[in-house]
């Protein structure tokens, strides 16, 4: 198991069962374990939507969203038959915290999972596993099987006449299916690409039923919420973002790790106290604050609390909680190229403007990388950002053009310096040759 790491800041919630062997069903049991599903039985849907609601948690995915008030949205009488889909695709570069779950606490995914089916009445739910996580399948499916062994899953639950089913599944490594219509699409057998909105997944989501989509870390907290109450839990965090979340940072700081830290917590502490600042005593140049699709963050903005509304208000989003920091040795120019590099990679190519997109804005900076570039490249690098935000089908067209607005934006003058720098006749090297390099 990888060593785990800790600060006295940290408020542990989700991750509070992590190195204590939970991933054995008798352990977890042990560690109040699967009595949050049984008081869930016994209250009834109102009383998880409204414990729920009162949490204050959203998404965990990066999204934010409200998770008691997605749940409610779900019609509680219907046709054809409710699921629930758990979301372990963590395909986002920086992040790093659904696999701590699976593999410290699995069953705490599974209760959340069961948890959130009673509130819909669903009887059936899914946990899709990120394709390059194959090594916690088995952990996952170890948990899954000892849970049905109990007489926890499968019919007549807890003895209490209620039945629900857990299957767990693994992608084929495809960034795109982490946007919920084409996880969909992918559990479903077909290619991963999204899906028209509207129809909502909550009224028509998976196989044609109402489906509720939550990330593993917004399900794997449900638990601890109906334990702890509502309120208690909302109170850990700031206002009108309840609890804790579990924050991934990485880079250019003394102790890299997985941190679980109330909901506004300053960023800036986060860096220099929770990670130990910057590695080496050298100078911090940026941070992206919750994964590579985020707006990148200057030195001096910094100072603000880590929840969605004041990173939203800052020009940034918390997404899905990867701070990856980067020190004054970095290169914005090849920081960019590695980004975009990776979402035209990613692209499912299913509309125009993500698929020609990438590709031109990865075309453009591999020739200013290479030594071929004019200051008109930074221009039309922002342009055809510009051109794709809010223009796709799916958020991954957003996710590539906001990053790389806001690099040209507030590095304009490294970028131009660089192209003065760095003429034609600097040695050619492709995007592929950089990464593997690294």
């Amino acid at each position: 198991m990888p060593a785990l790491v800790s600060h006295p800041d940290e408020v542990k919630v989700v991750s509070r069962r992590f190195g204590m062997g939970a991933a054995d069903i008798e352990k977890y049991i042990e560690l109040d374990g699967y009595k949050a599903v049984q008081q869930a039985i016994a209250e009834g849907p109102d009383w998880i939507i409204n414990q729920m609601k009162a949490s204050g948690l959203r998404g965990r995915g990066g999204a934010g969203f409200p998770t008691g008030m997605k749940w409610s949205f779900v019609p509680k009488q219907a046709e054809k038959p409710k699921y629930v889909l758990v979301n372990g695709d963590e395909s986002e570069p920086g992040t790093c915290k659904d696999h701590v779950i699976f593999l410290h606490d699995p069953h705490a995914v599974i209760e959340g999972t069961m948890i959130a089916g009673l509130a819909i009445g669903s009887k059936l739910g899914f946990i899709y596993l990120r394709g390059e996580y194959r090594y916690l399948l088995k952990v996952v499916e170890k948990a899954v099987a000892d849970a049905y062994a109990k007489g926890f899953l499968g019919k007549n639950i807890f003895g209490t006449g209620v039945d629900f089913d857990v299957i767990t599944q693994t992608g084929a490594g495809a960034y795109e299916v982490g946007e919920e219509s084409a996880l969909m699409e992918s559990l479903e057998g077909k290619r991963g690409v999204p899906r028209i909105k509207p129809p909502f997944p909550a009224v028509v989501g998976l196989y044609g039923g109402p489906t509720v989509i939550n990330n593993a870390e917004t399900i794997a907290n449900a638990p601890h919420i109906l334990l702890m109450g509502g309120e208690a839990y909302a109170k850990l965090g700031s206002e009108r973002n309840g609890g804790t979340r579990l924050f991934g940072i990485s880079g250019h700081v003394e102790r890299p790790g997985v941190y679980e830290l109330p909901m506004g917590y300053n960023l800036k502490r986060a860096i220099y106290e929770v990670a130990g600042g910057i590695k080496d005593g050298k100078k911090l140049k940026a941070v992206v604050p919750g994964g590579s699709s985020c707006p990148v963050m200057l030195p001096e903005e910094i100072d603000v609390g880590l929840d969605f509304d004041q990173m939203g208000k800052a020009g940034t989003m918390l997404g899905s909680g990867g701070i990856v920091v980067l020190d004054e040795t970095v290169s914005i120019v090849e920081f960019a190229l590695r980004t975009i590099a990776f979402y035209q990679h990613e692209s499912c190519g299913w509309c125009i403007p993500c698929r020609e997109g990438t590709d031109w804005i990865k075309k453009t900076l591999t020739r200013v990388y290479n030594g071929g570039g004019n200051k008109k490249d930074v221009d039309n690098v922002q342009y055809l950002a510009e051109n794709m935000l809010g223009r796709t089908f799916c958020p991954l067209g957003d996710a590539a053009a906001m990053p790389t607005i806001a690099f040209v934006k507030k590095f304009r003058k490294e970028f131009e310096d660089y192209i003065e720098g760095h003429k034609a006749g600097t040695p050619i090297i492709t995007v592929e040759q950089l990464v593997g390099a690294h």
